[in-house]
C-alpha cells in the first residue's frame, strides 16, 4: 500500500494523540518526522514511536526531502504561520481547528492556499468523519427525515478536568471560538446552508473567572440559515457527567439524534443508587476513531490529488461566524450576517 510521509508540527496533547495514530493506526500513513518547540517531549516521542527525524524548528521540518505533508497541530494563533512554512516548502498541509483566531489571519491562509494549487490543504473538523454524523449526513442528504428544521446541539466539557480547561481558558479564543466553533461546522454541513442571523447569550455561572477574558463558562447561540433552518447551540465547562456532545436534526418527516447519552460503552451499572451508565471523560476518548479517519481521509485526498473538505473555505466561515457570536454575546443583540 502506498503511504504518505507525514512530518508532524506539535505533539502535545491533541499532537501526541495524532502521532500515535499515524504511526500505528492509520493504515495509508508513515510517520517521517516530528517537531516541537520542547526538545526533551519531541526526542521522547520520537523515541517512543520510534520516528527517524525529529525537531524543533517548524522550517527544518517542512524542508525535509522525506516528509511529503505537514500535520499542524499547534497554539491557534500560530495555524496560518504554520501553514504558511509548509506550503512553501511544496508540502500538502492538515491543520487543526480552527483555521485563526483572526479574520485577516484567516484571508491570509486562504490567499497561501490559492497560490498552491497543487497541494492539497484540510482543516480538522473531525466530527464530519465521526461515524455517527456521517451516516446522519447520509440520511438528510438523502432525504430521509425531509427539509432540516432544526439543528441543536450541545458541547460540554467534564467537570473533571476543570483545572486544565481553567489554565488554558485565556489563551483558547473563547467559548465560540474554541468549542462552538464545531458545532459551526456542523450546522453549516448538516443545513446545506450559511447562518443569516444570530444571537449569543450566557453568563458566567460558576467559574466568575471567565468575565476576565470578556467570556462565559456556559453560553448559547440561536441562528437562522438562509435556507431558513433554525440552529441552537450550548457550550458549557463544566459537565458533572462527563465529556457531552449531543447534536439532535429535527426535519419535516423525521428526527436524527446523536450521543443524546454520551456513554462510552454498553455497560450498565446496577447497583445500591439504581442503574447508570459510564460516560467519556475527556474528548479524546470521545473522538478517537474520528481523528483517526479523518487523517486516513487526508492521505487519500494527497494520494489521489483531491480537493479536501473541510477546506479553507470553511475555516474561514466557521471563524467568522464564531466571532459574531462573541459579539452578540458581548453586545447583547441579534446580529445579521
Amino acid at each position: 500500500m502506498k503511504k504518505v510521509k507525514i512530518g508532524m508540527i506539535g505533539v502535545g496533547r491533541l499532537g501526541y494523540e495524532h502521532a500515535c495514530n499515524i504511526a500505528n493506526r492509520v493504515p495509508n500513513t508513515e510517520l517521517t518526522a516530528i517537531c516541537d518547540m520542547n526538545e526533551a517531549r519531541v526526542k521522547e516521542v520520537a523515541e517512543e514511536l520510534d520516528v527517524p527525524h525529529w525537531y524543533t524548528d517548524p522550517e527544518a521540518l517542512c524542508n525535509d526531502p522525506d516528509v511529503e505533508a505537514v500535520v499542524i497541530i499547534t497554539n491557534t494563533n500560530s495555524h496560518v504561520d504554520m501553514i504558511k512554512i509548509a506550503m512553501e516548502a511544496g508540502k500538502h498541509v492538515f491543520c487543526d481547528k480552527p483555521l485563526s483566531d483572526d479574520l485577516e489571519k484567516c484571508k491570509e491562509a486562504e490567499q497561501i492556499v490559492k497560490a498552491h494549487p497543487d497541494q492539497i490543504f484540510m482543516l480538522g473538523f473531525m466530527r464530519r468523519y465521526d461515524k455517527s454524523y456521517a451516516i446522519a449526513k447520509e440520511k438528510i442528504d438523502r432525504g430521509d427525515i425531509g427539509d432540516v428544521i432544526l439543528v441543536r446541539c450541545y458541547s460540554q466539557d467534564p467537570i473533571s478536568i476543570i483545572q486544565g480547561t481553567l489554565e488554558y481558558a485565556p489563551r483558547s479564543g473563547g467559548q465560540f471560538l474554541d468549542m462552538n466553533v464545531h458545532d459551526i461546522d456542523l450546522i453549516r454541513w448538516l443545513t446545506d446552508s450559511e447562518p443569516k442571523r444570530l444571537w449569543s447569550i450566557g453568563g458566567c455561572y460558576e467559574f466568575k473567572q471567565y468575565k476576565e477574558w470578556d467570556d462565559g463558562d456556559n453560553v448559547g447561540t440561536m441562528m437562522q440559515c438562509e435556507n431558513d433552518a433554525m440552529a441552537f447551540m450550548f457550550a458549557g465547562r463544566a459537565a458533572a457527567h462527563g465529556c457531552n456532545v449531543e447534536t439532535e436534526i429535527i426535519g419535516t418527516r423525521g428526527t436524527l439524534r446523536i450521543a443524546a447519552v454520551p456513554n462510552s460503552s454498553m455497560l450498565e451499572v446496577m447497583n445500591e443508587h439504581g442503574v447508570c451508565q459510564e460516560c467519556y471523560q475527556d474528548f479524546l476518548t470521545r473522538w478517537h476513531d474520528a481523528y483517526v479517519n479523518e487523517m486516513e481521509v487526508f492521505a487519500n485526498f494527497v494520494l489521489n490529488h483531491e480537493p479536501a473538505t473541510p477546506n479553507v473555505y470553511d475555516g474561514i466561515k466557521d471563524t467568522e461566524i464564531a466571532v459574531r457570536c462573541k459579539e452578540s454575546f458581548l453586545s447583547g443583540q441579534i446580529v445579521d450576517l
